[in-house]
Formats: structure tokens, sequence, C-alpha cells
């Protein structure tokens, strides 16, 4: 939802209020796990590697 979307939306802030950001905690929590699992599996193809 953009910020124009919001401004025409009130329910959305109170829900904000009420819920917390679900959308921003959930993009939050995907980077994470995306930088979670790029780290880990660059650590095991540089084990496979080793290995050769």
């Amino acid at each position: 939802m953009s910020s124009a979307d919001r401004a025409d939306a009130p329910i959305y802030d109170s829900l904000v209020e009420e819920r917390g950001d679900v959308p921003a905690d959930v993009r939050q929590t995907a980077e994470a796990t995306l930088r979670e699992v790029g780290r880990t599996l660059d650590f095991e193809l540089q084990r496979f590697a080793a290995r050769g």
C-alpha cells in the first residue's frame, strides 16, 4: 500500500495503531531470512568446494 493509499484509508492507521505495521514486520522478517539463507548457502558451497 503506498503512502497515498494510506492517506485515503483512515482505517489503516487505526489498524497499525492496534495491531502494529504487519506488512513492515513481514518485510523485515523476509529480508532477514533472505540474508541468513544467503550466508548459509555461501557457507555450504564453500565447504562443498573445499572437499573438491
